[in-house]
C-alpha cells in the first residue's frame, strides 16, 4: 500500500491549496490554473463523497480517508507528467490528515506518514474570511477560528513552506498571482522554496534580492564627478543681514507648518570604545605595561584617553564602581587603577558602555547633571518649539534599546516622542565571497540590516511636512546660541524656497501661463535651487518647458547645512554626472569616487566643505500631500562591506546612504553654516573637545 500513496518526483513547480472548508481553496485554485493555463488537479474527496452521498445519504467515515488519500495521491502524480511549468492542487494530504484528527481525534500512521513526507513547492493556506458555503458535504460552520488555528498549527509542526492568504476573491487572485511569479522567479535564482518563504515573510521581493546578487556580483558604477561644489558654486553664502532675513521668514511662517526632528540613533556605540575593547582583549597585565603597550601597538588614543579621563562626565561614578568591584584598588599602581577602570566600563556586568546605544551614554556634564544626547536634542528641538503644542521629535532605534530610550524620554513633558525601527523588508541579503547566498550554522539565509539609507523608508513614514534630521552623536553643550541659530537660518531658507516653488508649480498649471512666467520659473530653477536644464532647454516646445520643469520642482527638497573640512573622514558636496548625462548637486562618499583616475582624485582634492551637520527636508508638495520618499531614491548606489562571523566571511550590501542615494533625486540646497555647528562623537576622546566639555574648562 505504501506504493500507492508515494509521489512522483519531478521539475514541475506544485503549489496546494491548504485549509478548512469553505475557505476558497477551489475557487483560487482554479483561478491560477486558468491565469498560467497549466495544471490543475481537483479535490478527490469531493467527488468520491458527492457519489457516496447521492447513493445512500451516507457521509464520510474514518475508513473512508485512505481511499482519499491514495485517490488524491493517484490524480496528482497523473497530473505531474501532463503539467507545463505550474500544478496548482485543489487539496493535499495534509488536510485529508487534519481532519482525521479533529473528526476521528487520531490518524491512521500510514496516512499521517504520507502527509509528512508529500511535498510542494509552496501551500496557500486560505483563510477563514470569505462567506461559509454550504452543501451537501459542509457539515461545521461553527467554530471556524479554533478549526483554521488547527490547521495553522498542524503545518506548522509539518514544516511545509507556506503562505497565508485571505481577502475576497479577486483580492486573493492578484496576492496569489504575485507570489507565484515570485516563487518562480525564486527557483530560478537557485533558491528552496524555504528560502523564498523566509525572503516573501521578511517583506524583500525577489526583483529586490536578484538585484542585490547583481550588486555582489558586478559592484556599483563608480559616480562621476564633474567638480566640486565650492562657495558661490554650489554652496550658497549669506551675510549677516540675510541670515537675520531668513530667520525672520522663519519664525514668522514656523505655525503653519507641522515640524518634527528626525533623529538616527540605531545600533550601539562599539566603535566609538574600539580602541578600548582591543586594549582589554590584547593587554596582558600580569606582564604587560599600558606604556608598552601603547608604543608596540601604537595606540595614541590610549594615551590621549588616560590623560583625559578625569574630564569625562561618568568619571565619578566609574571610579565608586571599579572601587566597590576592587576593594584593593588605592593598593595598586596607577597603571593596574586604570586597567580596572577601563574594564569596569567595558565589563557586561557593569557599566557595558560598548553595548549601549549612544542616545543613553552619559556625554555631558552640565554642573551636578550628567546629559545624555538624547536629553541634548530634547533642549536643542526647542527652537522650534509652537505654543500650545508639544515639540516632537522623532527616534530611530533598535528594539531591544527602546526601553533605555524611554526611561530618559519620559522625564520630559514638554515633547512627543515616537520611536520607529528599521524596517525588516529594508534588510539585504549576505553572499560568500563567491557571490553565492551565506548560510548560517543551520543553512538559512543570512541578511543584514541594509545601513543608514534603510532609514529613508522609516523618514517616509512621518506625517510632519517639515522635519530636520540630526544623527544622535551630533550635539554640543556649548555654542548652543549659534547651533540654533544656523538651524533656523536653514529652516527659513526651505520655507522660503518652498513658497516660491509652490506658487510657480500652480503657475505651470494654469492654461494662460506666459512665455515670460516661463522664463522667470526657468531662472529660479537654476539661480536658486542649482538645477542644470539641457543644453537645448530653449529648443523645447512650450509644453515640453512646463513638463520638465514642472517635473523638476515638484520634489522633495533638502536645504543641508555643510561645514569646511577639517579632515574629519566621510563625503562632501560635489556636481555629479548621472549615466543619462544629467548634471546636478549630490553628497557622495570618498567610496563612491574611482580613486585611482587621476581627474577625479584632482576634483576630490579640492573640495573644501564636509557631509551635512544638519538637514532641514520638505516632505509635502504643493498640494499639501505627502511625497512618497522612495520614488526619489537612486536605487543603483550602496556599498558593498566585508563581515566575518565565527572565522567567516561574507560580503553584505549597504543600501544608498540617507543622504547620498537615499536623496539623490531631491531638490538640493547647500548653505555654509560654521563648524561649531558640527560636533560629533565618533570616538569616546571626541568627549574631551571643548564642544563636549563645559566652558570653563577649556
Amino acid at each position: 500500500m505504501e506504493e500507492e500513496f508515494k509521489q512522483i518526483r519531478s521539475n514541475i513547480i506544485k503549489i496546494a491549496m491548504y485549509g478548512p472548508e469553505s475557505t476558497g481553496k477551489t475557487t483560487l485554485s482554479t483561478q491560477l490554473a486558468a491565469h498560467y493555463n497549466d495544471g490543475w488537479i481537483p479535490e478527490f474527496a469531493r467527488d468520491f463523497l458527492q457519489e457516496k452521498w447521492n447513493k445512500n445519504q451516507e457521509v464520510c467515515t474514518e475508513e473512508d480517508l485512505i481511499a482519499i488519500a491514495i485517490g488524491q495521491t493517484k490524480i496528482e502524480n497523473e497530473a505531474v507528467s501532463k503539467a507545463n511549468k505550474l500544478l496548482f492542487c485543489d487539496t493535499n494530504l495534509l488536510v485529508t490528515k487534519v481532519f482525521s484528527d479533529i473528526f476521528y481525534e487520531r490518524c491512521e500512521p500510514i496516512l499521517e506518514q504520507a502527509a509528512k513526507e508529500h511535498e510542494y513547492d509552496l501551500i496557500f493556506l486560505t483563510y477563514i474570511d470569505v462567506p461559509w458555503e454550504a452543501d451537501d458535504l459542509r457539515d461545521s460552520p461553527e467554530d471556524r477560528e479554533k478549526t483554521f488555528k488547527t490547521f495553522e498549527n498542524a503545518i506548522i509542526k509539518n514544516g511545509n513552506p507556506y503562505v497565508k492568504i485571505q481577502g475576497n476573491k479577486e483580492e486573493r487572485f492578484i496576492k496569489a498571482v504575485q507570489i507565484v511569479d515570485e516563487l518562480m522567479l525564486a527557483k530560478n535564482l537557485g533558491f528552496s522554496s524555504s528560502d523564498f518563504v523566509t525572503i516573501y515573510n521578511k517583506g524583500i521581493s525577489m526583483e529586490i534580492i536578484q538585484k542585490q546578487l547583481t550588486f555582489f556580483k558586478e559592484g556599483f558604477a563608480k559616480i562621476n564627478l564633474v567638480r566640486s561644489a565650492l562657495k558661490k558654486d554650489g554652496i550658497n553664502v549669506y551675510s549677516e543681514e540675510e541670515v537675520q532675513k531668513y530667520i525672520a521668514f522663519f519664525d514668522d511662517n514656523i505655525e503653519k507648518h507641522t515640524i518634527e526632528k528626525f533623529v538616527p540613533a540605531s545600533g550601539a556605540a562599539t566603535r566609538m570604545f574600539q580602541f578600548l575593547l582591543e586594549f582589554i582583549n590584547e593587554f596582558d597585565v600580569e606582564n604587560d605595561t599600558i606604556n608598552s603597550y601603547i608604543n608596540h601597538k601604537k595606540c595614541p588614543n590610549l594615551s590621549i584617553f588616560l590623560v583625559g579621563l578625569k574630564s569625562f562626565p561618568f568619571y565619578q561614578e566609574l571610579k565608586q564602581k571599579a572601587i566597590d568591584i576592587y576593594p584593593d584598588y588605592y593598593t595598586k599602581e596607577k597603571e593596574i587603577r586604570s586597567y580596572f577602570l577601563i574594564k569596569t566600563l567595558l565589563s557586561k556586568e557593569h557599566f557595558d558602555f560598548a553595548n549601549k546605544p549612544k542616545g543613553v551614554l552619559p556625554f555631558h556634564q552640565k554642573e551636578d547633571k550628567v546629559l545624555s544626547p538624547i536629553e541634548e536634542h530634547i533642549k536643542e528641538a526647542v527652537f522650534y518649539e509652537i505654543p500650545n503644542q508639544k515639540t516632537r521629535i522623532h527616534f530611530t532605534v533598535s528594539p531591544e534599546h527602546q526601553s533605555a530610550f524611554e526611561e530618559i524620554t519620559n522625564k520630559y513633558d514638554n515633547v512627543e516622542v515616537s520611536y520607529s525601527f528599521q524596517q525588516e523588508k529594508t534588510d539585504t541579503l549576505a553572499v560568500t565571497t563567491q557571490n553565492k547566498p551565506f548560510r548560517d550554522s543551520d543553512g538559512n539565509l543570512v541578511f543584514r540590516p541594509g545601513g543608514h539609507g534603510a532609514l529613508i523608508a522609516n523618514l517616509n513614514a512621518l506625517s510632519s511636512d517639515t522635519v530636520f534630521i540630526k544623527n544622535i552623536d551630533n550635539v554640543s553643550q556649548n555654542h548652543i546660541a549659534d547651533i540654533v541659530k544656523y538651524k533656523k537660518l536653514i529652516g527659513g531658507i526651505l520655507f522660503h524656497l518652498q513658497q516660491l516653488i509652490f506658487g510657480y508649480l500652480n503657475d505651470l498649471q494654469r492654461e494662460d501661463v506666459t512665455d515670460e512666467k516661463i522664463k522667470v520659473i526657468k531662472e529660479f530653477a537654476q539661480m536658486e535651487l542649482h538645477l542644470v536644464l539641457p543644453n537645448d532647454f530653449e529648443r523645447y516646445e512650450k509644453a515640453s518647458q512646463i513638463e520638465y520643469l514642472f517635473e523638476e520642482l515638484n520634489r522633495p527638497i533638502r536645504v543641508c547645512g555643510m561645514v569646511r573640512n577639517e579632515g574629519e573622514p566621510g563625503g562632501g558636496p560635489f556636481w555629479v554626472r548621472n549615466e543619462q548625462g544629467k548634471v546636478s548637486l549630490e553628497i557622495v562618499e570618498t567610496s563612491q569616487i574611482d580613486l585611482a583616475n587621476e581627474q577625479q582624485a584632482q576634483i576630490v582634492n579640492n573640495a573644501t566643505h564636509f557631509n551635512p551637520v544638519d538637514l532641514v527636508c520638505g516632505l509635502k508638495n504643493y498640494k499639501v500631500e505627502k511625497f512618497d520618499l522612495m520614488k526619489f531614491v537612486d536605487q543603483n548606489t550602496g556599498f558593498i562591506v566585508s563581515k566575518n562571523t565565527e572565522g567567516h566571511y561574507y560580503k553584505a550590501y549597504e543600501l544608498p546612504g540617507l543622504w547620498n542615494g537615499a536623496m539623490a533625486n531631491w531638490i538640493t540646497v547647500f548653505v555654509e553654516v560654521p563648524l561649531v555647528t558640527f560636533n560629533p562623537v565618533k570616538t569616546i576622546n571626541d568627549l574631551l573637545k571643548p564642544a563636549h566639555q563645559p566652558e570653563n574648562n577649556g
